[in-house]
C-alpha cells in the first residue's frame, strides 16, 4: 500500500515545489476542496517571521554578526526552506538524507539525496544538492541502536551522540577512543560508520539560577518558565524534567504561591509542566533583551543551520544556530534523549528557559556546556515532544486551538502534534505534513501549505 502511494505523493510535491517557485509563495496542488476566499499566505506570514520583535533581530544582529536587514531576510528565509525541505522529503522518500541551511542569512537551502539522478530536480527547486552515501532513515536507524546499548551499559565515558546531517554520519563524542569504541561495538554498529570525537568537556544541567521568569521549587531551589501551556480549562507552564518532580510545589519570582508540578521526566527526556492557580494567568509572551516580549504564534519545528534564541535571566537574551536534532547526552545525573544541540551559550540557573525561532516556540533549556563570556553549547528538550507527551496546547497569539485528541487519528485536529511524513484527511482529502508543528486553529491543511501537501 506504502509504496502504490510514493510516487503520486513525490509527484505531487515536485508539482507543489513548481508553484512555490513561479510565485514565490508555497502553493498546494491544484483542486483544494473549497478553501476561504481570498490569497493563500506565505509561509512567513503563516509562521511569522515576517513580523519579528526588535528585541529579536538585536539579539540576531549581536550575536550572529549580521545587519538588521540579514536578521529580517534570515528569519523569512529559514521560513519559507522549512517548506520547501518538507516537499522535497516527500518528493525524494527513501533517498532523502537531511536538509540544512548555510550562509549569513539562510539563503542557501541543501538538501542531500542517495541517488545522484535526483540533483537536476533538486537544483531545479532552488536548492542545492548534496549525494552522500546514507539516507537518513539508516542513520536514525543507526543512532537508536546507540540509544539501545545506552540502557545496557554505562555512558559517564561517551556523554554525547547524535545524528550529523550534513557530515552524513552518526557520531559520538568520549572522553577517549577506547570508551567510544567500547560504546559503538555495543550497539552492534560497524566502527567504519560512526565517527569519533575525542574531547573532555561533558555536559552539565543547568539547575539552580532561573532562566526567562523565575520560579522556585518547594521553597528551595530556582528554575525558568519555559512556554505558557493549557490542558483543557487548566493553565501552566512548561520546563525542563530537572527542574522539579510530580507533586513538587513551586513559588513565582515574586515568591507568592504559584503551582505544583502535574508530570515530570527525567532522565530519558528532560521535561515538565507545572499546573498555576488562579493567581497567575499565562500568556504567549517570552522575555527578551530589555524586558521586551516576543509573542508565540506556533511550534514548527526550525531546520538545522537555523537560528534560534534563547531566554534565561543569567545571562539574558542570546542566539546562535541549530546543530543537530535528536541528540543524545549522557549527563552525570542520567541520559537524555532526543534533545537539539545549539551554539547558543548559557550558564548556570538558565535551565528550563525558552528556546525559538523567530516567534515559534522550539524548546526548553536542558543543560550545555562553556559560558557566555567564551561561548559554548547549550541543548534543549523540543516542544513539540514534551506538548504531545503530557496532552498540552500551547499558548499562543494565534487563534486559540482546541486540546489534543491524542496521538493517534485519520482526521486533521487542532491541537494535535504532527510529525514531518504524517498524513490526514481534511475536508474529505488527504495531505502529508511538511514540518514537525503542533497544529493551531486557523492553520487548517486547506489555508497552510506552508504545513501540509495535498497528496
Amino acid at each position: 500500500m506504502a509504496h502504490r502511494h510514493a510516487v503520486p505523493g513525490r509527484r505531487a510535491a515536485l508539482t507543489a515545489l513548481g508553484a512555490l517557485l513561479a510565485t514565490g509563495l508555497p502553493s498546494a496542488v491544484a483542486a483544494e476542496p473549497a478553501p476561504p476566499a481570498g490569497p493563500l499566505p506565505s509561509t512567513a506570514q503563516t509562521l511569522g517571521a515576517d513580523r519579528p520583535s526588535a528585541a529579536l533581530l538585536r539579539a540576531l544582529e549581536r550575536d550572529l554578526g549580521l545587519t538588521r536587514a540579514q536578521a529580517s531576510r534570515r528569519l523569512i528565509n529559514e521560513a519559507e526552506a522549512g517548506t520547501r525541505a518538507g516537499l522535497l522529503r516527500n518528493a525524494l522518500g527513501n533517498r532523502f538524507a537531511g536538509a540544512w541551511l548555510r550562509g549569513a542569512t539562510s539563503q542557501e537551502l541543501v538538501v542531500a539525496t542517495t541517488k545522484a539522478a535526483d540533483v537536476p530536480a533538486i537544483k531545479a527547486q532552488g536548492a542545492t544538492a548534496a549525494v552522500v552515501k546514507k539516507p537518513l532513515r539508516d542513520l536514525v536507524a543507526a543512532k537508536r541502536k546507540l540509544d539501545g546499548a545506552a540502557a545496557r551499559v554505562g555512558t559517564h565515558d561517551t556523554p554525547l551522540w547524535y545524528v550529523d546531517v550534513p557530515a552524513n554520519r552518526v557520531t559520538v563524542e568520549a572522553r577517549t577512543r577506547a570508551a567510544a569504541a567500547a560504546f559503538i561495538k555495543a550497539a552492534g554498529l560497524d566502527a567504519k560508520g560512526v565517527a569519533v570525537k575525542v574531547t573532555a568537556i561533558r555536559p552539565r544541567l543547568l539547575a539552580d539560577i532561573t532562566g526567562g521568569d523565575a520560579y522556585y521549587i518547594n521553597d528551595a531551589a530556582r528554575c525558568s518558565i519555559g512556554f505558557s501551556v493549557t490542558k483543557g480549562t487548566q493553565q501552566g507552564f512548561a520546563s525542563a524534567g530537572h527542574c522539579g518532580k510530580k507533586g513538587d510545589t513551586t513559588t513565582g519570582f515574586d515568591r507568592t504561591a504559584q503551582g505544583t508540578f502535574q508530570a515530570s521526566t527525567f532522565p530519558g527526556k528532560d521535561m515538565s509542566w507545572v499546573a498555576v492557580d488562579d493567581r497567575w494567568s499565562t500568556t504567549a509572551n517570552v522575555r527578551a533583551e530589555g524586558d521586551q516580549k516576543v509573542q508565540i504564534t506556533g511550534s514548527v519545528q526550525a531546520l538545522v543551520g537555523a537560528a534560534v534564541c534563547r531566554s534565561g535571566s543569567t545571562t539574558g537574551w542570546h542566539c546562535g544556530s541549530i546543530q543537530q536534532h535528536d541528540t543524545s547526552v549522557s549527563y552525570a545525573q542520567g541520559r537524555v534523549d532526543g534533545l537539539t544541540r545549539t551554539t547558543v551559550c548559557a550558564e548556570p540557573g538558565d535551565s528550563g528557559g525558552p528556546f525559538v525561532a523567530g516567534v515559534q516556540a522550539q524548546g526548553v533549556t536542558s543543560g550545555g556546556t562553556g559560558d557566555c563570556s567564551s561561548g559554548g553549547t547549550t541543548f534543549y528538550q523540543p516542544i513539540n515532544a514534551l506538548l504531545s507527551d503530557y496532552g498540552l496546547t500551547l499558548k499562543t497569539a494565534a487563534v486559540p486551538s482546541a486540546p489534543p485528541q491524542g496521538n493517534v487519528t485519520q482526521a486533521w485536529a487542532a491541537g494535535r502534534v504532527y510529525e514531518a511524513g504524517a498524513t490526514v484527511l481534511h475536508a474529505g482529502v488527504r495531505y502529508r505534513c511538511l514540518q514537525t508543528h503542533q497544529a493551531q486553529g486557523a492553520w487548517a491543511p486547506t489555508r497552510t501549505p506552508a504545513l501540509w501537501l495535498r497528496v
